[in-house]
């Protein structure tokens, strides 16, 4: 069975970037069996009801300012596929999960920046999926749960968020990792290997420096949605943990 994966997407100019991080995405991708397709959660497309991709083709978004030129050229041009969105919608309804097509929205960075290091041919189809910041961190678990049978049918199941996301405390020159984040880091990890989905549904009130590691949700949600396709067998493994700018997570977990 295919596992699930969190992975942290960074700052949008990931995709042009060349260190340790984009290397071992780089080969995360070509040392795993195809998918027969790529179904993720992307940070970057919230909304107050389970929303599921169901474009054939997608328009590449640029959803960031500030960035190199070359990143407002970049095209990731992934086909989608209707049928798996409508078996996804689905999988949802039956889970009591309301859930609505969308077959006009492109891929933003969230989603591009991760498949371009995955999977640089963009020869996998596509099903994007969005986040929504008002549910319990129970019900995110559980949206992730209702989508671990696709696992078995060769289909990836990604989040792709960050774990410590707050642009506020981004120090551009930074040459090493913020302590604060790394407590929040190593918290976290120490819960997700014991499988503490109590601990880790309570997060905001137990981990060390979450208010300041997770000040809004959005980027964080996706870990949990990815751990809950993982949720029948609950083995979790830290493949990649490193920093960006002194405390921009650049993670990535795998959940059998």
């Amino acid at each position: 069975m295919i596992p699930s994966l969190f992975i942290a997407h960074g700052a949008p100019s990931l995709a042009l970037e060349k260190h340790d991080y984009t290397t071992f995405l780089n080969e995360l991708g070509s040392s795993m069996p195809k998918p027969r397709a790529v179904v993720l959660f992307t940070a970057h497309w919230e909304s107050t009801e389970q929303l599921v991709s169901g474009a054939a083709t997608y328009e590449t978004i640029y959803d960031f300012g500030g960035f190199q030129r070359e990143l407002y050229e970049f095209k990731y041009p992934a086909p989608g596929l209707p049928s798996l969105a409508a078996e996804i919608k689905e999988l949802f309804e039956a889970a009591g999960i309301p859930a609505s097509m969308d077959t006009a929205r492109g891929l933003d960075h969230g989603a591009w920046v991760v498949l371009h290091l995955l999977y640089p041919k963009a020869d996998i189809p596509v099903i994007a999926l969005s986040v929504n910041r008002y549910l319990t961190n129970a019900e995110q678990y559980q949206i992730g749960k209702a989508l671990a049978v696709l696992r078995e049918q060769d289909i990836l199941v990604v989040g792709s968020g960050g774990t410590v996301h707050n642009l506020r405390r981004i120090n551009w020159d930074a040459t090493t990792h913020d302590e604060w984040a790394l407590a929040f880091d190593q918290w976290l990890e120490e819960k997700l290997t014991s499988w503490d989905t109590a601990a880790l549904f309570q997060y905001e009130k137990l981990a060390p420096h979450a208010e300041v590691a997770v000040p809004t949700p959005e980027h964080f949600i996706p870990l949990l949605l990815a751990m809950g396709a993982g949720d029948e067998k609950r083995q979790a493994t830290k493949l990649f943990r490193n920093y960006q700018y002194g405390n921009l997570s650049l993670s990535c977990w795998k959940f059998d």
